[in-house]
């Protein structure tokens, strides 16, 4: 039975485990330079692996280069990434950017939720970030999902949005298997707690009758602390119990001292 002739990807590929990273990287570049040769998007890439190995970065910067001008839907998805992640460990961050967007044109689903969730990272503005993380949660990967989800909440948070950032918890507790469920949870929890806030607010600036404004006094004054605004419901309190509805101020003194 006639021996089956070993590939020379399958070669270089065996040098470079074996610890033989110039031999390696010798067949890797024949392949990746002979434009006929049907592995040559996967040669570019393995030899940009060997050579930033070596710590040759030009040389592998320009592997993955020629490894993502095939538009290989696989490798030259894994090629932009590689790129993008050199650029960022030297701050080159436009490049950078330009790289995890050239990821992202390749469409690969496996590639795009980590293209989304760089461009947040890497976003100049907050309208950019949001809109990055926004599409990161929409690809509905199990991780990614829940971490973007997560980063948002909390901008939409520090942004006075808590309803923004409730839906956008609940879609990704929407998603198949998504990941770190209890953390979701928890910020959901503090988004409804300052909805919450916000409706107390609006029910006193209202008025109405004097027991349900109290009630919504006692409500603010007890759930402010829980996100750590005690002076603020020390001043709710106050302003309840000095207002000059007295029958108003009688009802909060009654809630106050309940609570002792």
């Amino acid at each position: 039975m006639p021996e089956v002739e070993t590939r020379p990807l399958d070669t270089a590929r065996k040098l470079a485990e074996d610890g033989d990273l110039d031999g390696a990287a010798a067949i890797f570049a024949d392949l990746a330079a002979d434009t006929e040769e049907p592995d040559r998007a996967q040669a570019a890439v393995g030899l940009a692996v060997v050579l930033q190995e070596r710590g040759d970065v030009a040389g592998a910067r320009a592997a993955a280069r020629t490894a993502l001008a095939t538009g290989h839907p696989e490798f030259a998805a894994q090629a932009a990434c590689l790129l993008a992640q050199s650029f960022e460990r030297e701050e080159l961050l436009d490049q950078a950017r330009a790289a995890w967007q050239a990821a992202l044109g390749l469409g690969n689903p496996g590639y795009v939720p980590l293209a989304h969730m760089a461009l947040a990272r890497l976003a100049t503005e907050q309208r950019e970030a949001e809109e990055a993380l926004r599409a990161a949660l929409a690809t509905a990967d199990p991780q990614i999902a829940s971490h973007a989800a997560q980063r948002l909440a909390e901008l939409l948070l520090g942004e006075g949005e808590p309803g923004g950032a409730a839906e956008a918890l609940l879609e990704a507790l929407s998603v198949p298997d998504v990941e770190e469920v209890p953390r979701l949870r928890v910020l959901l929890g503090i988004a409804h707690l300052e909805l919450a806030c916000a409706e107390f607010t609006g029910a006193v600036e209202e008025g109405g009758d004097a027991e349900t404004s109290a009630l919504a006094i006692e409500l603010l004054a007890r759930t402010l602390p829980l996100r750590g605004r005690d002076e603020d419901a020390e001043h709710v309190w106050r302003y309840g119990l000095d207002s000059p509805d007295e029958d108003l101020a009688e009802e909060v003194r009654l809630r106050l001292n309940r609570g002792i």
